[in-house]
């Protein structure tokens, strides 16, 4: 009987050596003798532990990492087949503290099944949600969705239920179903472990989002630096057409849906959603004004559903377990999980899935470790580059949409990067205008123009303004807050009406950065809080 192992195929996995780590266990495990099966799994998300392998025993998965080619046949020497003890030994792998705190309703399949088995899939409540969709009419369907509280996860926070009842009630011949998979934000790297490690539930969810609306073509809008993610959704839509889970006649239901993947060109305007239309329709990607909404007129002008990866593969387990389970999780308006992602300097980069109202101080020290440098943690931006910068006075605020943006900050994506106190915030201010400079669809003058003027105006703040009329920093200052307002008020979308988030932040926050006297002490934390290998 042949032994069963798991090496990711992920790509965090594959960038430290996963498939040199799963060519030679195969090369050992022929030399040796022993008949092996090797499976390649996505990414549990712990990071630090790349390249991990798992093998299954009798007792459950064991877990050894981060493994490397030179590790391989002192595992086999150790017994490691047989879960046996080794310097990478970690136990079962749902029983490392990383993991087993997690609440994983969303990822829960990500890093267990071969990512393109149906029969994994399926084994592990796999279209349940959708054999269940089938047998409900469209406004059942979205009233599913509704009563859920399901808000969108791609960082605008608008809810689900509404979008979808929207398209369902436009009269159209054509409508489309769209998954925004642009992910281009700083730290997040959740969209690509789904669309790697569990492509079945993006499927699943988006052919959902089809039977309510009425839909009946979809496309999967990838970004072109997501190969491994790319080959993998065209593998698996395959597998389920073959299957009768997509195409002409879904599960003998007389409904279809075709699904094609369409990868960018590399902008990251085009996360926005009009924009993102645009491209689709082979046109530069540009904002469009609003209204129409995309709901009612969106792709090539006809009514559109338009979510990202983890907002459509949310909703298979809604459908399979019922609202009211998913709506127990999370605080407020705020239901459900979201898979965070904690990137930049900190110790335990990875991804952890948990309810609404976690802290960023839990995620930062029971799930991070602390910074990687061992230093004190000064900065957090959560929500990408266009998220604002939270201080340590404001780290035990949950995690939840309103409390953020009563707070003047964004959730997002749910993206978190780290900074130390070693870190020049008016540096990290100036560059998310000059981030909005190079990728502005330059359509709208405050997001064009602003940004530009942007990076100049917090030049002259660091250097003292010497040299301007009217150059002294409070005069310089004042005009910076003044191009802000402009900038968030005047924007045509997110991408201006958001930069001024980390540029105010870090000048609220963290003034003596910006060689102004110091609004008031901050004591960032130095210890680092709870180890996970």
């Amino acid at each position: 009987m042949s032994i069963t192992l798991y090496v990711p195929r992920d790509s965090a996995a594959l960038a430290v050596g996963a498939d040199l780590v799963a060519r030679r266990i195969a090369e050992e495990a022929v030399a040796r003798g022993i008949d092996i099966r090797l499976v390649r799994n996505g990414s549990r998300g712990l990071l630090w532990l790349e390249p991990l392998v798992e093998v299954a025993t009798a007792d459950g998965r064991i877990a050894y990492g981060p493994v490397t080619p030179g590790d391989v046949a002192s595992l086999f020497d150790a017994g490691f087949l047989s879960g046996a003890s080794h310097a990478l030994h970690l136990g079962p792998t749902g029983q490392i503290v990383y993991l087993k705190t997690q609440q994983r309703l969303t990822c829960a399949r990500i890093g267990i099944i071969d990512p393109v088995s149906l029969d994994d899939y399926q084994a592990h409540e796999g279209y349940v949600g959708l054999r269940r969709a089938l047998e409900m009419g469209p406004q059942a369907i979205v009233q599913q969705v509704l009563d859920a509280g399901l808000r969108g996860r791609g960082g605008a926070a608008f809810p689900t239920g509404v979008k979808w009842k929207t398209v369902l009630a436009t009269p159209a011949a054509q409508k489309y179903v769209v998954c925004n998979a642009d992910e281009g934000d700083s730290g997040t790297f959740s969209d690509r472990m789904t669309m790697e490690g569990d492509p079945f539930m993006l499927i699943e969810g988006m052919t959902i989002a089809a039977l309510a609306v009425g839909a009946t073509q979809g496309y999967i809008y990838v970004r072109s630096e997501y190969p491994h993610a790319v080959a993998t959704l065209n593998e698996a839509i395959g597998r389920a057409e073959a299957a009768g889970f997509l195409g002409g006649d879904i599960l003998g239901s007389g409904r279809s849906l075709r699904l094609e993947v369409r990868k960018g060109a590399g902008s990251y305007v085009c996360g926005e959603e009009t924009a993102m239309l645009d491209s689709l329709e082979g046109k530069r990607g540009i904002v469009r004004a609003k209204p129409p909404l995309p709901a009612i007129r969106g792709l090539f002008g006809r009514p559109s559903v338009i979510n990202n990866v983890i907002t459509f593969a949310s909703v298979p387990l809604i459908l399979a377990r019922g609202a009211a389970f998913y709506r127990d999780y999370g605080m407020g308006r705020s239901t459900g999980t979201l898979p965070l992602q904690l990137a930049g300097n900190i110790r335990y980069g990875g991804l952890v899935e948990k309810a609404f109202g976690i802290t960023l101080r839990e995620l930062l020290y029971d799930y991070g470790g602390g910074s990687a440098s061992g230093r004190p943690i000064k900065a957090v931006q959560v929500g990408g580059p266009l998220g604002a910068y939270v201080p340590e006075s404001q780290w035990d605020v949950p995690l939840d949409y309103e409390a953020y943006a009563a707070i003047g900050a964004s959730i997002g994506h749910g993206g978190i990067v780290v900074h130390d106190d070693t870190a020049d915030m008016a540096r990290l201010a100036r560059y998310a205008m000059e981030f909005c400079v190079v990728e502005s669809c330059g359509k709208c003058t405050p997001c064009r123009i602003g940004s530009l003027r942007g990076v100049e105006v917090i030049d002259r703040i660091r250097t003292g303004g010497e040299g301007e009329v009217g150059g002294d920093r409070p005069q310089q200052v004042k005009l910076l807050r003044d191009l802000c307002d402009t900038m968030v008020n005047g924007s045509l979308c997110a991408m201006g009406s958001m930069t001024p988030y980390p540029v105010l932040s870090a000048l609220n926050h963290y003034p003596q950065d910006f060689g102004l006297p110091a609004s008031g002490p901050e004591a960032p934390r130095t210890d680092t809080g709870v180890e996970h290998a």
